[in-house]
């Protein structure tokens, strides 16, 4: 079942705080599916971003590709995420919104695949992850919360989307502690 608009709402809402103050720059997509998320920030933020959508899925990617020409559909794992970007010419982004499930970050890929997330994020690059509210108290889902305090210095935990089902919630992680290189808004 699709995210609901109001979830793509919250999962979005930094990016369109930063296109309503006049940034823009590069958003990365991990798990696109339908496009949910790929429709939401095309309609906040349209040619303002650059967006780059995974989706491993090759009948989602192709349909993707079709709807939003704008975006650059890439098919493939997101393990390989920083050696695609970097393909592409890409160091850092300014976003990375992930509807992943849990399971995308389990055993030894989980810490990796948040670590790589940190370290493409610039200085004021924020990664957002959506999660089931049933899933909250759960040990993949604590596990996940560790391993995004791990690697970034502010994580929030939203409000119950209540308007999705299931209910969710979003984590937004900001303030890489992995961060390398320069800060992609001085563009």
């Amino acid at each position: 079942m699709p995210s609901s608009r109001a979830l793509a709402a919250m999962m979005c809402r930094p990016i369109e705080l930063a296109t309503r103050s006049g940034r823009d720059g590069t958003v990365v997509e991990l798990g696109a599916g339908s496009g949910a998320f790929t429709e939401q920030l095309q309609r906040i933020a349209g040619d303002r971003i650059r967006h780059i959508a995974y989706e491993l899925n090759p009948a989602f990617a192709t349909h993707l590709a079709r709807r939003y020409p704008a975006v650059e559909v890439i098919t493939a794992d997101v393990a390989f995420l920083d050696t695609t970007l970097a393909d592409r010419g890409i160091e850092q982004v300014d976003f990375v919104v992930s509807a992943l499930p849990w399971s995308a970050y389990a055993g030894m890929r989980g810490p990796s695949l948040v670590r790589t997330v940190s370290r493409i994020l610039g200085a004021q690059g924020v990664f957002t992850q959506f999660t089931y509210a049933w899933s909250r108290w759960m040990p993949p889902a604590r596990r996940q919360h560790a391993l995004l305090a791990d690697s970034f210095r502010d994580v929030q935990t939203g409000r119950t989307v209540w308007a999705n089902f299931p209910p969710a919630f979003v984590y937004t992680a900001s303030g890489s502690k992995l961060m390398s290189g320069r800060t992609p808004w001085a563009r």
